[in-house]
C-alpha cells in the first residue's frame, strides 16, 4: 500500500465544481486584488473564529510581522517565542525589529510552556508569541493571565490550528491578535500562499489594512510604512469555497488521530501526542517521538508510507541565527524533539485502511 505524507488532489477532486467555478467567477470579474471575494472571506472567517475582525494577507509569516509592526514592537524590543517550531514565528519578529526569546516547550504537548515564561520577561519584552503546534492550542488561559499582569500583548501563531479550540473558544480569538497561515498543506489550505489576521480590536484592525497596502488607506496616500501583503481575490474565493467543510474535514482527522493512538498506545519506545482535557485538537500533524527515529523513517519508506520531520534543526542552531549567540546545549528540550519527532500521514482523505496499514508496519518494525 501507498500511504504519502500529504496528498493535496484528493481535496480538489471533493470540491472541483465549486473551486472551478470559483476561479471563473473572479476571473470574469476583473477583480483580482482587494475586492468582494476578500471582503466576503474576511467577514466569513472572522465570524467562524468568532471574532470582529479578519484582515487578509499574502501569507503567515507577513500576519505575524504586520501585527508586531502594528503595535509598534522594534529594535531593542524582544519576542517571546518557542524554542521548538518552525521558523517563521522567530522570523517575523527579527523582520519586525525584535529579537525572539526562545522558551521552551511543555514536554508532553510541545507548545509553550507557561511555567517557563515569567523569568524570561524583562523591561523589553513587548510580546508573547506562542505557537498552536501541530493543530492543538497552546494553554492560551495560563498565558494570558501571565500576560496581563506584565501588560504584554498575546499574539497567537494560528498557522498550524484552524479550528482548534481552548477552553471551547476558537484558535484565532484567544490572545490580541493572531496571525495565520493558509499555505497548502494546512488544515484551510488556499492553492498558493494566503494568510490572515483576526483581532477583536478595530482601532488595531484598521492600522492592519493600511499596513499591509502600503500603509496606505487612500491610493497614494501613504500613513505608514508598510507592506505590499495582500490576500488576492483568487485565494479568497478558493478559501471561501473550502471554509465551510472545515469542520467536517477536522472531524476526519480527529478519528484518523483516535485511530492512531489506539493502535500505537503500548507499541516501542514511542511517545505518543498528550492532549489535555480542556483542549480540542484539529490533528494538523500526528508526531510521534522514538529515539531510532532514523531506522523507522526508512523502514516506512521501504514499505511505501510518506514521513516527515517538523521540524529538524529548531531555529537557534539555523544559519540565519548563527551570529545571535546561541549554540548546542542552549534549549536541550528543543534539540531533543528536534531529534525524536517524526510526522506519519494524516488528512481528512486518509483512510482508515492506510491509517491500520501505517499503524501495523510501525508495530512490525519494533517487533523486529
Amino acid at each position: 500500500m501507498h500511504v504519502p505524507i500529504l496528498d493535496l488532489k484528493p481535496a480538489y477532486d471533493e470540491l472541483r465544481s465549486e473551486l472551478d467555478a470559483a476561479y471563473h467567477r473572479v476571473m470574469e470579474s476583473g477583480r483580482l486584488l482587494l475586492g468582494p471575494e476578500l471582503d466576503a472571506f474576511e467577514t466569513e472567517y472572522a465570524q467562524s473564529v468568532g471574532v470582529g475582525h479578519c484582515i487578509g494577507v499574502a501569507n503567515g509569516l507577513e500576519a505575524l510581522q504586520l501585527v508586531l509592526m502594528a503595535i509598534g514592537v522594534g529594535p531593542g524590543d524582544e519576542v517571546i517565542v518557542p524554542a521548538h517550531g518552525y521558523i517563521a514565528t522567530w522570523l517575523a519578529v527579527t523582520h519586525a525589529g525584535a529579537r525572539p526569546v526562545p522558551c521552551e516547550s511543555d514536554e508532553r504537548t510541545y507548545n509553550l510552556d507557561p511555567d517557563r515564561i515569567a523569568a524570561l520577561i524583562t523591561s523589553r519584552t513587548k510580546a508573547i508569541l506562542p505557537i498552536h503546534l501541530y493543530g492543538q492550542t497552546a494553554d492560551m488561559e495560563r498565558i494570558n493571565s501571565l500576560a496581563a499582569s506584565h501588560g504584554l500583548f498575546v499574539l497567537e501563531d494560528g498557522a498550524q490550528s484552524h479550528g482548534a479550540r481552548c477552553h471551547g473558544r476558537a484558535s484565532g480569538s484567544l490572545g490580541h491578535a493572531a496571525g495565520i497561515s493558509f499555505y497548502p498543506s494546512k488544515n484551510l489550505g488556499a492553492l498558493a500562499d494566503a494568510g490572515a489576521i483576526t483581532t477583536p480590536d478595530g482601532l488595531l484592525a484598521d492600522k492592519l489594512r493600511h499596513l499591509r497596502n502600503y500603509g496606505s488607506k487612500i491610493r497614494y496616500q501613504n500613513d505608514h510604512i508598510g507592506l505590499n501583503s495582500r490576500l488576492s481575490e483568487l485565494q479568497a474565493a478558493f478559501l471561501r469555497v473550502k471554509l465551510p467543510h472545515l469542520a467536517a474535514w477536522n472531524a476526519r482527522r480527529v478519528r484518523l488521530a483516535g485511530r492512531y493512538l489506539e493502535q500505537l498506545r503500548t507499541v516501542g519506545d514511542l511517545v505518543l501526542p498528550s492532549v489535555p482535557d480542556w483542549a480540542e485538537p484539529v490533528w494538523h500533524l500526528f508526531v510521534i517521538r522514538t529515539a531510532r527515529r532514523a531506522e523507522l523513517q526508512k523502514y516506512l519508506t521501504a514499505h511505501g508510507i510518506g514521513t516527515q520531520i517538523h521540524y529538524p534543526t529548531p531555529p537557534h542552531l539555523t544559519g540565519a541565527y548563527g551570529g545571535s549567540g546561541w549554540k548546542r546545549g542552549d534549549f536541550p528540550l528543543a534539540e531533543r524533539l528536534a531529534d525524536e519527532v517524526l510526522s506519519l500521514p494524516i488528512g481528512p482523505h486518509l483512510t482508515e485502511e492506510q491509517v491500520d496499514y501505517v499503524s501495523a508496519q510501525i508495530q512490525t518494525f519494533f517487533k523486529k
